[in-house]
């Protein structure tokens, strides 16, 4: 994998590329795109990825406090809780983390099966709804994760992520799916995109990667990695 800017090089360290500033919460999304501007393929964005896009996926993770993903999308995606992985976690915990990331699910429906992978991470998954979701589904959850309340009518994103701070979680890494990406932007929780850009044509009436609130929110670029073909971009907030 090569840099080619602010400035070439042929060699990358991705865990320097991606490290978090030292200060303060920063909560960065990643998220993957066809060259026409389609989110996924065949229903999934997994059918975007490749060996570069897993690359950066697994370093974003090694570097976390927290995955914070949409339910939706970690059922169409097949997500599970993060395991232990023994070649990281004495890393992590050298950089005052917990030795895997906590999995963060937003959902206003909580449509979650107890048993599934979803919690059996290393880690006591954490959920985020609101005060309107189902009181007997807002039980049965508690009993496998920690539960958070923010907002009324809809989940607060703003104050969930809040709450994930809080708790001391404030390396976040939000992996989608385009509804929430857009209401941590809406909230002003948006510090940095990495955007995976595959060479590839799907066509279809695929979703973008922010899909929902209308945004006015201006990126620079931090640094454009390439391999194969396909551009790794890592973009901060103006």
């Amino acid at each position: 994998m090569r840099q080619l800017i602010p400035t070439h090089a042929d060699e990358v360290d991705l865990q320097t590329a991606y490290a978090y500033p030292a200060n303060g919460p920063w909560l960065r999304a990643n998220m993957v795109s066809s060259l026409d501007g389609s989110a996924v393929r065949h229903g999934r964005s997994g059918g975007l990825g490749g060996p570069a896009d897993k690359a950066v996926f697994d370093t974003l993770r090694a570097l976390c406090d927290a995955v914070v993903v949409g339910a939706g999308t970690a059922r169409t995606e097949g997500y599970r809780a993060p395991r232990e992985k023994a070649e990281l976690a004495d890393e992590r915990q050298r950089r005052g983390q917990l030795r895997a990331p906590v999995l963060v699910l937003v959902t206003q429906r909580l449509d979650l099966d107890p048993v599934s992978d979803l919690f059996t991470g290393a880690e006591r998954t954490i959920v985020v709804t609101s005060e309107t979701s189902d009181a007997g589904r807002r039980e049965r959850v508690a009993d496998v994760a920690d539960l958070v309340v923010a907002g009324g009518d809809a989940v607060d994103v703003g104050a969930a992520v809040d709450s994930l701070v809080d708790r001391g979680l404030t390396r976040l890494l939000c992996e989608g799916g385009p509804s929430l990406l857009a209401a941590v932007a809406a909230a002003g929780w948006l510090d940095e995109l990495c955007l995976t850009v595959s060479p590839q044509l799907v066509g279809g009436d695929g979703t973008r990667i922010v899909r929902g609130a209308e945004l006015d929110l201006q990126m620079r670029p931090a640094h454009l990695l390439e391999q194969d073909g396909v551009l790794l971009g890592r973009y901060v907030r103006a």
